[in-house]
């Protein structure tokens, strides 16, 4: 490969790592052919990008990126994947899913939610990770709460005076 074409994978790398938000450093050697095609049919499927990377030239592009990946040079090391995704914790449950029936893909890293995680041991705490768009709904449900407990008393509460009305016109 020529110095030209390793530039221009690490500006990509650092684009795509800069851009995604959220990224999964995996270990998919061993995978044979047909579940490999399986993984990234379901990558494909849940919008998450996967590459197989060089490790120098994955360590080059998250160097140069802005943030600190520092800690992410003990993992890059054997066969890697990453992941990009724009919601943290689909890859975790892609991962958790596929592992049902291989025991790959492992979990390398992770970086969700501006955190880095490492170790194939947080993949359960990553898959039940809220994204942004779940929290937004939650707050949401409990701000209507308090509105819908009011609207349902006070239409209980006209039914009542409603009933009150129809007795005194009745004794009238």
């Amino acid at each position: 490969m020529r110095i030209e074409e390793k530039k221009e994978i690490v500006a990509s790398l650092k684009e795509k790592i800069q851009t995604s938000g959220h990224f999964y450093l995996t270990d998919i050697a061993e995978l044979n052919a047909q579940k490999t095609s399986a993984l990234r049919s379901k990558c494909f499927e849940k919008e998450i990008e996967i590459l197989v990377v060089k490790n120098t030239l994955l360590k080059k592009a998250l160097e140069e990126a802005e943030g600190e990946f520092n800690e992410f040079d003990a993992t890059l090391k054997g066969n890697t994947a990453i992941m990009f995704c724009a919601t943290g914790n689909v890859p975790a449950k892609l991962i958790k899913e596929f592992r049902k029936e291989s025991p790959k893909p492992i979990l390398k890293g992770a970086y969700v939610e501006e955190s880095i995680y490492i170790g194939d041991d947080q993949l359960e705490a990553l898959a039940t990770i809220k994204s942004k768009d779940e929290l937004i709904g939650d707050v949401i449900a409990l701000l209507q709460s308090p509105i819908k407990n009011l609207l349902g008393s006070l239409e209980s509460g006209k039914n009542t005076i409603t009933g009150l009305l129809k007795a005194l016109e009745e004794r009238a």
